[in-house]
């Protein structure tokens, strides 16, 4: 008798401690339901503007007037016009984004010694100038660093330089590093959030000095963010378009004029072939994230 009113005793608190764990899983189990109700239009958003785009470029990059196969790709590194508009991109992005960088840098560091003041009108000024592109931003330099610009003339005036050349490649370097600036600083500003005062002072009192801070404590910590800057800044000068067009009136060799070119029928009407140079810049991103997340995991802040 006893037996059974222990093993009664028992289905009863185990009925209990279910029903119990049932009613506390319920809120997390709702939760989670409305957070993927909630991810839905984003869902549907990314698949119908980002997804299906790159399904529709990739599927028409295979297909060519011989048929189904890489006739494309073959005729895009056969000819010394594609890969010269490759190269360049590479090139001008590469520099402008190394360039944009290293002032960022130091940019973003000095505005954490100045005053608040003066902080928040340069981050709100590199908010603004960062949206800055296309039209304005190449009739500014046109005015600023064309052949007869004022920068120019008052630089050749002072005996600094003899020419220079605004529609060329080293010239859309330089017009490529402006934009990447103000870029680049906004997002490396929050990084210097991650170095601490009393490390810099811990460092000192251990007899370390300013170089001796940034390569063993500066740099590593700095690393993943660095890292994520150059690709974001790649990306961005990689995918340019209107500033460039507009600057050379379509008459510099890039590889998202070409693009444009090949869509719009300026010189011949191949949106196959087009799609073809869209998937080369895509695995050209997706090689350089590649190469960014294997640097990522090797770096000391992720080993920490």
């Amino acid at each position: 008798m006893n037996a059974s009113l222990e093993q009664s005793a028992k289905l009863v608190d185990a009925t209990q401690a279910k029903a119990a764990t049932r009613s506390r899983l319920t809120p997390r189990l709702k939760g989670k339901w409305l957070a993927l109700l909630c991810l839905l239009p984003f869902a549907l958003f990314f698949i119908a503007f980002q997804i299906a785009p790159l399904l529709w470029v990739a599927v028409n990059s295979l297909h060519s007037a011989e048929g189904w196969g890489l006739a494309n790709f073959a005729k895009i590194f056969n000819s010394k016009f594609y890969l010269q508009a490759i190269k360049h991109s590479l090139q001008i992005s590469f520099w402008s984004s190394l360039f944009g960088m290293a002032i960022a840098i130091l940019g973003s560091y000095s505005l954490r010694q100045v005053d608040s003041k003066l902080r928040d009108f340069v981050m709100a000024f590199s908010n603004m100038t960062s949206n800055f592109a296309g039209v304005p931003l190449a009739f500014a330099f046109i005015i600023l660093l064309g052949f007869n610009g004022a920068l120019t003339l008052l630089l050749k005036q002072m005996g600094l330089i003899e020419s220079f050349n605004l529609y060329s490649k080293h010239g859309l370097i330089v017009l490529y590093t402006y934009f990447q600036i103000p870029l680049g600083v906004l997002l490396l500003y929050p990084a210097f959030d991650a170095l601490r005062q009393d490390w810099r002072e811990s460092a000192a009192l251990l007899g370390a000095g300013t170089w001796d801070f940034w390569r063993h404590i500066g740099l590593p910590v700095l690393t993943p963010a660095l890292l994520g800057t150059f690709v974001i800044l790649l990306a961005n000068a990689l995918g340019a378009y209107a500033t460039v067009y507009y600057l050379t009136t379509g008459n510099f060799n890039v590889m998202p004029i070409r693009i444009a070119g090949l869509v719009s029928g300026d010189i011949s009407l191949d949106p196959n072939l087009a799609s073809a140079l869209a998937m080369i810049l895509v695995g050209l991103m997706a090689l350089i994230t590649l190469v960014h997340q294997l640097l990522l995991k090797r770096s000391y802040h992720v080993a920490r």
